[in-house]
């Protein structure tokens, strides 16, 4: 059996639509393509710190983090980019000059600016999250040893987007999450050029690379491989025009459909 390599997205790929578990049928299915000599890989914006234990616990031959700012093949930290603590000052100005909730992420930690109360409910909810789960999160974001390696924000008003912007564009692409919710990636890296490291670095051809996503900010990574697969519970509906191959919900066994159909398994 010809090597293949398999990039996963986390929520709603990985996990079930339904309640955010790894399924067990999804987790064997992963093993018994690595036990054919295939090489699985996670593929995700979250940065390291944030692809929690039970998700490596199914088992990886490595993962792309932060939409492609680090990368770890076979145990090895093999690609990191930080952005500098003056570009992270300028984004805090930024950020407190339009009063949108921020959170910077890098691959050790998570922050929020608690210089003022976080307005949104949907960041209330994630520093909860995280306070729930013990995430390192550092409050001194003036430190000169602070710095990130990307950044979201949650805002009221599309004003407050537009001004935050005027600053973040000078080094960031702006992601729409949907809503007023937004993530920030440092220019020349995505899902997509984070499949390329790895296939480099492997020595594969992109005909060997397959994708599995559920959602607009996986495009990236399904556009750029020729084997692109949406799971049935993709939103929006459009996606599904987008891809090679639309395989069942994450819940209803969708992974081992996949893999089966492509003959990982």
């Amino acid at each position: 059996m010809a090597r293949k390599i398999a990039f996963f997205d986390i929520d709603g790929t990985l996990t079930s639509e339904l309640d955010g578990s790894v399924l067990a049928d999804a987790a064997l299915a992963i093993a018994a393509a690595r036990a054919n000599g295939n090489l699985m890989f996670i593929n995700t914006g979250r940065c390291f710190q944030n692809v929690e234990r039970r998700f490596r616990a199914v088992g990886w031959d490595g993962y792309v983090c932060g939409c492609g700012t680090n990368i770890y093949c076979g145990g090895q930290d093999v690609l990191h980019v930080a952005q500098t603590h003056s570009t992270i000052m300028q984004l805090l100005r930024a950020a407190r000059a339009a009063d949108v909730d921020i959170l910077f992420e890098s691959r050790s930690f998570v922050a929020f600016d608690l210089s003022r109360p976080l307005h949104h409910p949907d960041a209330v909810r994630q520093y909860e999250s995280f306070a729930r789960r013990y995430h390192d999160m550092p409050e001194d974001l003036e430190s000169p040893n602070f710095f990130a390696d990307k950044f979201v924000i949650w805002y009221q008003e599309e004003a407050q987007l537009e001004a935050f912007r005027r600053v973040s564009d000078k080094w960031f692409d702006c992601i729409d999450r949907g809503g007023t919710f937004r993530e920030f990636v440092p220019y020349g890296y995505s899902k997509a050029t984070g499949i390329q490291y790895v296939l480099n670095h492997y020595h594969l051809n992109l005909s060997d690379a397959y994708a599995l996503g559920d959602s607009n900010n996986d495009l990236p990574m399904l556009s750029y491989v020729p084997h692109s697969i949406a799971m049935g519970n993709a939103s929006p509906e459009s996606l599904f025009a987008q891809v090679e191959y639309v395989t069942a919900k994450s819940s209803c066994g969708g992974i081992r459909q996949a893999l089966e159909h492509y003959n990982f398994i």
